[in-house]
């Protein structure tokens, strides 16, 4: 049987940091970057632990900017 994982990106400039995808994430897969800050002054959305992602695609629904992309890879 194939296993599904997900694999998501990140729109960083268009990011403002606003934490809905982190908190909607049901396996913490996102964080925002506490370093660095966009061209817009905004610390950004990043996969801290990309491995662990189910591919649900919950912090794309609720990005208010649809920085997000998510896609499901089948791994044989």
């Amino acid at each position: 049987m194939a296993k599904i994982s997900g694999a998501v990106e990140i729109n960083r400039e268009r990011c403002k940091g606003c934490n809905l995808c982190v908190v909607a994430c049901p396996v913490d897969v996102l964080s925002l970057q506490p370093k660095e800050v966009n061209d817009r002054g905004y610390h950004f959305a990043y996969a801290a632990y990309p491995d662990k992602c189910i591919g649900c695609a919950s912090c794309a629904l609720v990005c208010p900017d649809s920085c997000i992309e998510v896609y499901r890879v089948v791994e044989k």
